[in-house]
């Protein structure tokens, strides 16, 4: 338990980003068309449009292994007293951030990218508290 109390904020925002992208992530899986269909069309006029595919299965393997690295941070932090895996996951969930929001700049989704600042601040903030 104190283990758990001590590592609060971490364990508490690495659920949040295990949240977002293992859901994210699992939701390209299942509806890869659905989601490949909407994206074509948002980077139609756009010079990322011919790498749509690539570009999505990138965006879903990082999302996937971010979460999974998250959830390994978990066990690690209150097991092992460790956040290696957590700090890995906290990074890995910046990247994956970063190239949705470089995406929604190109797409000029300017308020799509506001949402993905969003989300950048708890990311970020967890990298710094798990900076050793």
């Amino acid at each position: 338990m104190e283990t758990l109390l001590k590592n609060a904020t971490e364990i508490l925002l690495l659920l949040f980003l295990i949240i977002t992208f293992l859901q994210s992530g699992i939701d390209k899986v299942y509806d890869w068309q659905g989601n490949l269909g909407w994206l074509k069309g948002h980077f139609a006029e756009t010079p990322l449009k011919g790498l749509v595919p690539l570009l999505l299965g990138i965006v879903m393997l990082v999302e996937i292994i971010s979460g999974i690295l998250c959830l390994i941070g978990i066990y690690q932090l209150l097991i092992l007293d460790d956040g290696t895996m957590a700090f890995y996951g906290a990074i890995l969930s910046c990247l994956a951030l970063l190239m949705l929001l470089f995406g929604q700049r190109m797409a000029k989704d300017y308020e799509g990218a506001k949402t993905i600042a969003v989300y950048f601040v708890p990311a970020i903030f967890l990298v710094f508290l798990l900076q050793v």
